[in-house]
């Protein structure tokens, strides 16, 4: 059976009940959201779609004591940025963001630069830190009318100071973006503490939902001056020939992935059931046994944090004498190891790692990974470092 570490990309295995309810609901309830009557089919789904939105009000404590109005669903946290980016941003602002960013963010602003925005970009030190002093510092100098930044690299798990980063912006009176693809579900957010103007996420990664699911949590004031990327129905308000401005209904046209939803509400309660800390704990003590072999190895080069306390259990290694993606292909053809060469999506990141462009291998855990799996791929480097050596 493979070992799969290629949990930054999408997690793997899910909770069962997730699968059970996902089938569940294209079975036995399968009615479309606001577009049929009054059947026990129709307000099951529903429920189910407020209940969710209630769920991940309360995980990133939404605003206005956890309105579930001011969650959005979207297919994916891509999505969900360029919602909020491109609603945002016009011809002559000014963007800041940090040199860490996946192309969700890096690709939507170049595309605005071309119109007229002006994106300033922080570089990063080699382990992928941002300091506060140089986000101050660009701040001051070029006044953005918007941060968006990421809580932690799909590359190397670097974490960024959160609560550092949003009080800079709450000084200035810049409103922050904020995607926590790789933290929801895995560190505790608290969106209205932060005064986060949107928080934008997926589904299927930390929170343990399906593919096609993801979202974001909004600041009331900020959604009501966001223009929506798409306009149609919304199942309400059908008299008019405008969008609706009510939220939800704002950003959501057309008919939502029900079957993801399902899914994803069965991955909330989940996690809650057993507690994002016990969760989260394990693929943490892992990666710490991880993190402590691989500084060990000669043949390794590993990029970001050297210490569990300021990454998540996400490591990008080269190692020499191999190509990463050759050396993705041998784990995987003798000992069954999934893993991801390459870029990941970010380049950005990459140049700022010292690793663009041949990129590298990325390892990543998560809460259903064993310590004999992480054992198993301790020993298939050291063999190979081994036939490196003769």
């Amino acid at each position: 059976m493979a070992i799969y570490l290629n949990n930054a990309a999408t997690s793997w295995p899910k909770p069962k009940v997730v699968v059970e309810r996902m089938a569940d609901f294209i079975s036995r309830t399968g009615s479309n959201l606001a577009r049929g009557g009054a059947s026990s089919r129709d307000i099951e789904t529903l429920d189910l779609v407020t209940d969710c939105r209630v769920t991940l009000s309360r995980m990133f404590d939404g605003y206005l004591h956890q309105d579930p109005r001011y969650v959005t669903f979207t297919s994916n946290v891509t999505e969900a940025l360029n919602i909020v980016i491109k609603g945002f941003l016009k011809p002559g602002m000014t963007v800041l963001t940090s040199s860490m960013e996946h192309n969700a963010v890096i690709r939507p602003l170049r595309g605005l630069e071309k119109q007229g925005v002006k994106v300033v970009v922080v570089k990063c030190d080699i382990d992928g830190r941002m300091s506060e002093f140089a986000f101050e510092r660009e701040i001051n100098i070029h006044k953005p009318d918007l941060v968006v930044l990421n809580h932690a690299s799909n590359v190397c798990g670097t974490l960024q100071d959160l609560k550092a980063f949003c009080q800079i912006c709450d000084k200035n009176d810049v409103p922050v973006v904020v995607d926590v693809a790789q933290t929801a579900g895995s560190v505790p957010i608290s969106v209205s503490k932060n005064n986060i103007a949107a928080l934008c996420f997926t589904g299927h990664k930390g929170l343990l939902g399906p593919q096609g699911t993801g979202g974001i949590v909004w600041r009331p004031d900020f959604a009501d001056i966001v223009l929506p990327l798409i306009e149609g129905g919304t199942g309400s308000f059908s008299h008019q020939e405008v969008q609706p401005q009510k939220m939800p209904d704002k950003f959501e046209s057309g008919t939502p992935n029900l079957p993801g939803i399902a899914g994803l509400k069965a991955a909330l309660e989940w996690i809650e059931s057993e507690g994002m800390d016990k969760v989260t704990k394990k693929a943490d003590e892992l990666g710490k046994k991880l993190l402590k072999e691989l500084l060990r190895m000669e043949e390794v080069s590993l990029y970001g944090p050297k210490e569990m306390k300021n990454r998540l259990p996400i490591f990008a290694l080269n190692f020499r004498g191999w190509d990463n993606a050759e050396l993705a292909f041998e784990l995987y053809e003798k000992w069954g190891i999934e893993t991801r060469p390459g870029l990941h999506c970010a380049p950005l990141a990459h140049k700022t790692l010292g690793t663009f462009p041949q990129g590298s291998l990325r390892v990543s855990l998560g809460p259903f990974n064993t310590e004999g799996e992480i054992e198993l791929l301790i020993d298939a480097l050291s063999n190979l470092a081994k036939e490196n050596r003769g």
